[in-house]
């Protein structure tokens, strides 16, 4: 039971990795668009 309880802490860091990572690529995929709307820079 240890030793699944170990396993599932570790794998959970990727889960939330890849989420904070689409989340973070989304965020800055919609500022792209609304800056090439508006026709002003993103940065």
């Amino acid at each position: 039971m240890q030793t699944f309880i170990y396993g599932s802490y570790i794998l959970v860091w990727p889960a939330i990795t890849l989420g904070m990572l689409g989340m973070i690529s989304y965020a800055v995929l919609r500022d792209y668009r609304e800056a090439k709307r508006n026709n002003t820079d993103l940065v």
